[in-house]
C-alpha cells in the first residue's frame, strides 16, 4: 500500500495540515478551489528561480494570507522590496478582488525561508528533472542527490524513475534507495514530491520519497 497511497494525503489530519486552510459554503466553494489553482500555478510560475516548496493559503471574511516557502527569499523580495509588491498586486488580480468581489479583501503576503534545500523533495525532484533534460547520465544524477541529502542530515531516501531512462527504446522503471524510509508509519515525517521529466526521448518520472525523522 505503501507503493500506491500518496504519503502526504496519507498523513493528512495526524501528522501533516492542509495547504489551503479555509472554509466556503456550497456556493463558492468550487470557486475558491479554482482561485487556489490559479495562484499556485501563478506563483509557480514567477518564482521558479527563487526554489519554491509550497505555497500556504488561509482565508478569512476580509482577508487573504498567502505564505511562500521557497529557499531563496531574496528573490522573492527583491531590492527594497519592489519584487514582492509586484507579486502581490499579481496575487491580487489572480484573485479577481477588486473586480468580481464587492468588498475588497485583504492580501496578507509573507516569505519564509527553506533552511535546507537538500531536505526538500521538490527541489530535489526538480534538480533531477532539470539534469535528466540537458541529458546528464541518470544513475549519476540520482546518485549525487541521494549523497546530499543524506549528508544534509536525513534519516533515508528514494527516488524512483520511470519511463524512457537515458533514451531507451523501451520504458523501465529503476529504484534508488539509501538509509530507510517507514512509509506505513504515521507519525514519520516523509517529503514527497512527482514530477515528469520531459526529455527529447519522451517522459521520465520522478518521483522522491525524503525520510526526515518521526514528529513527536
Amino acid at each position: 500500500m505503501g507503493q500506491k497511497v500518496n504519503p502526504t494525503g496519507f498523513r493528512l489530519g495526524t501528522t501533516y495540515t492542509w495547504k489551503s486552510r479555509w472554509h466556503a459554503s456550497d456556493n463558492n466553494y468550487s470557486e475558491q478551489v479554482l482561485e487556489d489553482y490559479r495562484l499556485r500555478d501563478y506563483l509557480k510560475k514567477q518564482l521558479a528561480n527563487a526554489g519554491l516548496v509550497r505555497v500556504d493559503i488561509e482565508r478569512s471574511h476580509t482577508a487573504v494570507k498567502v505564505i511562500i516557502h521557497v529557499s531563496r527569499p531574496g528573490v522573492v523580495i527583491g531590492k527594497g522590496g519592489t519584487n514582492l509588491e509586484v507579486i502581490k498586486k499579481g496575487i491580487e488580480q489572480v484573485l479577481n478582488v477588486s473586480k468580481v468581489k464587492k468588498d475588497k479583501a485583504k492580501i496578507d503576503l509573507r516569505v519564509e525561508e527553506v533552511k535546507d534545500a537538500d531536505l526538500s523533495a521538490k527541489l530535489v525532484a526538480e534538480r533531477i528533472e532539470q539534469q535528466l533534460i540537458k541529458r546528464f547520465p541518470p544513475r549519476r544524477a540520482v546518485n549525487q542527490a541521494i549523497e546530499k541529502v543524506i549528508q544534509a542530515g536525513a534519516k533515508g531516501v528514494k527516488i524512483q524513475l520511470s519511463g524512457r531512462i537515458g533514451g531507451a527504446e523501451i520504458g523501465r522503471t529503476e529504484k534508488y534507495a539509501q538509509g530507510k524510509v517507514p512509509t506505513q508509519t504515521l507519525r514519520a515525517d516523509i517529503d514527497y514530491h512527482q514530477i515528469p521529466a520531459r526529455t527529447r526521448s519522451g517522459y521520465v518520472g520522478i518521483k522522491v520519497w525524503i525520510y526526515k525523522g518521526d514528529i513527536v
